[in-house]
């Protein structure tokens, strides 16, 4: 599993290295400011064991070490989405301990890269001084000699919180300008002061202690506890010493201990941090502003770039439909209408012999299909499928509402089969393609992009059935975007 991971950094640095070679080609690779980071800690969703098909885990879906095993020789192909486990974690993070999801140097110290040949003389340098993705902002306009607007169009600004570290570019030497740095995430809590670092870690400082306590990730933080957090559960670290957080020097320096928790009290006041809120599913599953307005209808055209899975149709655990106006030639047409997903789960509705066919792929491990008896002849025709739910989810052992798939043809049954279970939550990250298929295919017996030979006009879903939700699934759903 470390060893796909590592392939995929090669795939990453190999298509970074084309960016970089069209900035050449162009003249303007010297007088560009190129900063790479990454976005946290290395993270522990793997579990003990890992997982073959991440997607399980955030569906819920059982999976155990052996059935990982049985299927190593498919790590790194089109049928895994393979996670390593938490074991790989700690190792890509040392010297740092734990991990993404908390506070530790483990899932907030991250490494960064800038480079900028016109502006800074520096090659292949390391640099000390402190920093946060907050002041990358900050320095590229420092570096260019632009103020920021204060106003946009009559609108007041936000002030930029981060400050400039383009004085480190060619002076090693220069002092930290980012002194104080706090940090919080599901009510795991640091801060970052000088040489100093102070962590309050929840619910524990580990799955051991937490169980030990009874508290688990997403509990909820009540006034008593947080009060009792603060008298005694915050670690310090001299980071200048101590830069791995291994020596926990609380007990020996009680008035830094004091002074740094206020400090990050009124840091998380200043920076809206508050209130203190360890549950994951409140803060999570909270509806946000959106772009668009609500809506029950999708249409999609043939030819367009991919959808996000995040923004295609949510047609998990509710009644929906999926139409596609079509318009055959002489001879069999075949080909994709839409897909969304690929190996690990998703589902895809296409032409096989001129005959509509739907598959529908749950996580990777079963595949169910419905399909159309017989050829569509000639003609403009509205090709439809139904998802029509016929029992309650069970979304403790990963299984959505089971169902009852069905085809249509200018508005007649054609067939319809009954799906025993589906995904309850998500497919996978590929996202919806119309009139081809985008990448690995969730069915089997076509190559993609296997684009549709006939005439799309357009693809209509329709969402408006009730639908039943599985909050917790929600939050690993969302978790699954960071």
């Amino acid at each position: 599993m470390m060893e796909v991971y590592a392939g995929f950094l090669s795939h990453a640095d190999h298509h970074f290295g084309r960016i970089l070679d069209t900035l050449e080609q162009i003249g303007e690779l010297e007088n560009t400011i190129i900063m790479v980071i990454s976005d946290n800690g290395a993270s522990a969703e793997g579990g003990v064991s890992g997982s073959f098909n991440e997607m399980l885990f955030f569906n819920a879906v059982p999976e155990s070490f052996a059935e990982n095993l049985a299927r190593i020789d498919e790590l790194g192909g089109a049928r895994s989405y393979n996670h390593y486990p938490f074991g790989w974690t700690w190792a890509g993070n040392t010297p740092f301990r734990r991990w993404k999801r908390e506070t530790y140097r483990g899932g907030a110290t991250d490494p960064f890269i800038v480079s900028w040949p016109a502006g800074m003389r520096a090659r292949g340098e390391i640099r000390t001084q402190d920093a946060h993705a907050v002041d990358m902002v900050p320095t590229v306009l420092d570096a260019i000699g632009v103020e920021p607007p204060q106003t946009v169009r009559g609108v007041a600004q936000s002030p930029l919180e981060g400050v400039s570290f383009a004085p480190t570019f060619d002076a090693p030497e220069a002092a930290t300008r980012h002194t104080t740095q706090y940090f919080e995430m599901f009510g795991h809590r640091s801060l970052h002061h000088d040489e100093w670092r102070a962590v309050c870690p929840w619910p524990a400082p580990n799955f051991t202690e937490a169980a030990q306590l009874g508290r688990k990730l997403g509990d909820p933080i009540t006034p008593d506890v947080l009060d009792l957090l603060d008298r005694e559960g915050w670690e310090l670290y001299r980071i200048a010493d101590d830069p791995t957080e291994s020596r926990d020097v609380a007990a020996e320096h009680p008035d830094v201990v004091r002074e740094l928790i206020a400090l990050w009290w009124q840091e998380a006041e200043k920076y809206k941090v508050l209130p203190i809120d360890g549950s994951l599913q409140p803060r999570l599953v909270v509806e946000r502003p959106q772009t668009s307005k609500p809506r029950t209808r999708f249409v999609y055209y043939p030819g367009g770039s991919v959808v996000p899975a995040f923004a295609a149709p949510p047609v998990f655990n509710r009644p929906y439909s999926i139409e596609a106006d079509v318009e055959i030639a002489d001879g069999d047409a075949e080909g994709v209408l839409v897909a969304q997903g690929g190996g690990a789960g998703g589902y895809v509705f296409y032409l096989a012999d001129g005959r509509p066919r739907y598959v529908y792929n749950y996580v990777g491990l079963d595949r169910f299909e419905v399909q159309a008896p017989d050829a569509l002849s000639a003609g403009r025709h509205a090709v439809r499928y139904e998802f029509e739910p016929t029992g309650a989810p069970d979304f403790a052992s990963g299984k959505g509402v089971p169902g009852r798939g069905q085809l249509y043809v200018d508005g007649t049954l054609v067939a319809n089969t009954e799906f025993p279970h589906t995904a309850p939550l998500i497919f996978e990250l590929e996202g919806l393609s119309c009139g081809y298929d985008f990448g690995a295919p969730a069915g089997e017996g076509y190559a993609p992009p296997f684009a549709f030979t006939g005439t799309i006009h357009s693809v209509t879903f329709d969402v408006s059935g009730e639908l039943i939700v599985d909050e917790e699934g929600e939050v690993r759903r969302l978790m699954a975007q960071q």
